[in-house]
Formats: C-alpha cells, sequence, structure tokens
C-alpha cells in the first residue's frame, strides 16, 4: 500500500469518521482510481471508524504542507 497526494485527494472530501467498508464506496461511487480502491482494500478489516487521511497515511500532514501539483498560476503565458 502506497499513498501520495493526488491519491489521498480523493478521499478528501471522504465522510470521515469512516469504516474501511464506508470509505471503499465512498471510493467506488466517486470515481476514484484503482489504486486508492487497493489502498482501502489493504486495510485492516475492522469495524474501527477511520478518523481521517492521518490514520491511512501518517505522512499526509506533512505532504499536504508542500507543495505537490502543478499550479497553472505560475506557468507563465506567451503571446
Amino acid at each position: 500500500m502506497f499513498w501520495t497526494p493526488e491519491l489521498a485527494q480523493y478521499l478528501q472530501d471522504a465522510p470521515w469518521p469512516a469504516t474501511r467498508e464506508e470509505l471503499f464506496d465512498y471510493a467506488s461511487r466517486t470515481g476514484s482510481p484503482q489504486q486508492v480502491l487497493d489502498n482501502i482494500v489493504e486495510l485492516d478489516d475492522t469495524e474501527e471508524l477511520i478518523e481521517g487521511m492521518e490514520d491511512l497515511w501518517p505522512e499526509y500532514e506533512d505532504s499536504a504542507n508542500e507543495e505537490y501539483f502543478y499550479n497553472d498560476d505560475e506557468e507563465e503565458q506567451y503571446f
């Protein structure tokens, strides 16, 4: 199981806290990539609630503060 900021963003609006099954259902309904679904399936099968992305990927908070995404505003316009 591995997470990236791009994959984590698919669960940004998930109904936290949630069970593994609820996260899988949410990810399926919202068209998340297969890697997100695979990551959720690999979680322990318990009824414990997952409070947020940090429970799935402890480094998430650190990566959310860094710029991993391409910013169109920074692209220079040539005419």
